[in-house]
């Protein structure tokens, strides 16, 4: 099979047609080459005859009684090759021309009209009688009276279609039954792990109403324990109805293995950087019982320097680094579905921030604490999380002399992150929306006094069944409260430019302030591309302020600079990115997107430049793993919308090209976004 086409189809997309069908066209490698890799798919007139009469079915499921499916046209392409096109006449769809509902007397006014609206909401007079949103419709008015403590409440649905007047009568029965309250709780499965913790997560007490949103926020509060890998929560239903109206509930777990160690490694390659590193973990589900999780992560790996993409030097040092995190989880602090969270981090990496390399300057690393101490917890789809943190970073040289003026840096912030997400599913989302805001606020004690704000919301549409149309935007806003005007004034060139006031200000910037690029940014551009770029005093060692300030001042005149100790990332106060992707399916666990991402970051305080957009555009592909799909992006960047007509490209740096293109690579696990 080389192709199939649909032909005569106006109200449903080809796409889905396509995905009712079993014929389909052999599958290409990278889009391009059939028979490679993949088997090729076989041409079976029997199969074409029973997927004309599915998708004949699938018409009249979606309202067109009067469609008419054939095999149009069967062309031999060659003697092994056949591409068939599919006909169809549609005609005119049944539509909905009125819906009765009976049995809603007994309920109060407010239960009454809250089952119309579950009705209303997936049939509509005047559309087309589809039976997936009748049979939505019914499960949902069922749903609005068992959320009202209606436990034995039952629907049934009749619709009257007269097909020559292409209409229908919709009815609806309601049986509410008695109201009801949870009864006793049974908990099977558990094997030798502790009950307690299970019935304080499921929060259920004597006589509440009987609710299944309650018992959805149940199952998912026990699931959010992390020590099982399927939770069941049923409802014993006795018929007839017992006196009292209580109900009797069975939760069926099954736990995973509590105890597990993760061995892998990883590398990186890019303009920045070639690093490789072990990956080796530790987790336990039930430490010391009570549910608590436990993890340890250590990441030991090196750095080749300079070695990167595209010139592929060769290494004249190794930076070893490494990066080990433990966490711990203590379910039902302070109140049942509540967590106590403590995080710890040591951290040791080289301070890589260009794609330059300059041979003279010395190759800064930093020793780094991080701590944080909170807590988090579920509300339906909202989720919070206060917490406490800590940061040291002490700065040291794997090659060169330290700067005296570069000092330890440490920060005391409380972080405010939150988010509400209504997306299918987490890892490959087909529709829904993601908001998320995280607020911090530094000053209890440390080198740092600011507050930091970033919002953020994703959107994902389905342009039928399997392709996603997902979008992205975001917004930062640093103030600085004690840092910042040092370093302003040295890419101003004001005279009297403190050295060591300017070399604090870069450090608390770098650890506090923005950046974009990268593969979960802007992928045109390399980790930390875009936004102000400048002199580190700290990269030139022995050279005073004024001097540095001067000789990398942005201006036509300015014969003395030079970009490897003037076009370093700084960060900055204010951000915004904004991204937009289709991804479709290639063949089985292979898929690709196009996308276009756009994005800057400023030195100034609430400055949303838009006028420098830094478009990039490209292609990408995926392959589905069960912990996310691994992917691979190229961005291009577009020209002539990247900054402003007669701007000195020097204020943002040069993010370099891959063999004269101006291009990025961008390597990740998971989505983009």
């Amino acid at each position: 099979m080389d192709g199939v086409g649909i032909q005569g189809n106006a109200a449903l997309s080809g796409s889905d047609v396509e995905g009712k069908m079993a014929t389909a066209p052999s599958p290409k490698f990278l889009g391009l080459f059939r028979g490679v890799l993949y088997d090729y798919e076989l041409f079976d007139r029997s199969v074409l005859q029973r997927d004309l009469e599915r998708v004949e079915r699938y018409y009249r499921a979606r309202g067109y009684y009067e469609a008419k499916v054939r095999a149009g046209r069967i062309l031999y392409k060659s003697e092994r090759h056949v591409e068939v096109t599919v006909e169809v006449e549609e005609g005119a769809p049944v539509l909905v021309q009125d819906a009765q509902i009976d049995g809603i007397s007994v309920l109060s006014p407010k239960e009454a009209q809250e089952v119309r609206t579950a009705m209303a909401d997936s049939v509509k007079n005047g559309k087309p009688f589809e039976e997936d949103p009748f049979l939505k419709a019914a499960n949902s008015m069922k749903r609005a009276l068992t959320d009202r403590g209606y436990a034995w409440a039952k629907v049934e649905r009749r619709a009257d279609v007269d097909l020559p007047g292409r209409y229908a009568h919709l009815f609806f029965t309601v049986e509410a039954g008695p109201k009801a309250t949870f009864g006793p709780v049974r908990i099977e499965g558990l094997g030798e792990l502790p009950e307690p913790p299970v019935r304080r997560a499921l929060d259920f007490s004597p006589k509440d109403v009987y609710s299944t949103t309650s018992l959805d926020n149940a199952q998912q509060a026990v699931l959010n324990l992390g020590t099982f890998s399927s939770v069941e929560i049923t409802p014993e239903l006795a018929e007839p109805p017992p006196e009292g109206a209580v109900v009797p509930l069975v939760v069926r777990v099954q736990p995973q293995k509590l105890k597990s160690v993760l061995l892998g490694g990883g590398i990186e390659l890019d303009s920045i950087r070639a690093e490789a590193h072990l990956h080796v973990g530790w987790e336990h589900k039930n430490l010391f019982g009570g549910f608590r999780h436990f993890t340890v992560d250590l990441k030991p790996g090196f750095d080749l320097y300079p070695t990167r993409l595209p010139t592929f030097n060769p290494p004249t040092a190794f930076l070893p680094e490494e990066r080990l995190r433990a966490d711990l989880h203590q379910p039902g602090f302070i109140e049942a579905r509540t967590n106590g969270v403590i995080s710890q981090e040591l951290n040791t990496y080289p301070v890589l921030l260009s794609s330059a390399v300059d041979p003279k300057a010395p190759v800064l690393g930093y020793l780094e604490y991080k701590g944080s101490l909170g807590l988090d917890r579920y509300l339906w789809k909202l989720f919070g999380a206060p917490t406490y943190n800590f940061q040291y970073n002490r700065p040291f040289t794997y090659k060169g002399t330290l700067d005296s003026d570069l000092r330890p840096i440490a920060l005391s912030y409380v972080d405010l992150l939150g988010h509400f997400d209504l997306r299918d599913d987490k890892t490959k989302p087909h529709k829904g929306i993601f908001v998320q805001n995280d607020v911090q606020f530094a000053g209890l004690g440390g080198d740092a006094r600011d507050f930091r704000i970033q919002p953020e919301v994703r959107g994902y549409i389905p342009i039928g069944k399997k392709v996603t149309v997902a979008s992205r935007a975001t917004v930062g806003f640093l103030f600085p409260l004690n840092y910042g005007d040092a370093a302003r004034g040295a890419r101003d060139k004001a005279p009297g430019v403190d050295r060591a006031a300017w070399v604090r200000d870069i450090e608390l910037i770098y650890l506090r302030g923005f950046f974009s690029g990268g593969a979960s940014s802007n992928r045109g551009y390399p980790l930390r591309g875009v936004g102000p770029h400048g002199s580190v005093p700290f990269f030139n060692p022995g050279i005073a302020a004024a001097t540095l300030a001067s000789s990398c001042e942005i201006s036509p005149k300015n014969t003395h600079y030079d970009p490897l100790r003037c076009a370093v990332p700084l960060g900055g106060l204010s951000l915004w990115e904004a991204s937009l992707e289709v991804r479709f399916p290639i063949h089985g666990p292979v898929s690709g997107t196009t996308f276009c991402d756009v994005s800057d970051v400023s030195s100034n305080r609430l400055t949303l430049r838009l006028n420098y957009p830094h478009l990039s555009c490209g292609l990408g592909l995926r392959y589905d793993t069960p912990i996310g799909p691994v992917r691979l992006d190229a961005g291009y960047r577009i020209p002539g919308a990247q900054v402003p007509s007669g701007t000195d490209s020097r204020i943002d740096g040069d993010p370099g090209t891959l063999y004269g293109v101006p291009i990025a690579f961008a390597f990740g696990i998971g989505e983009a976004f």
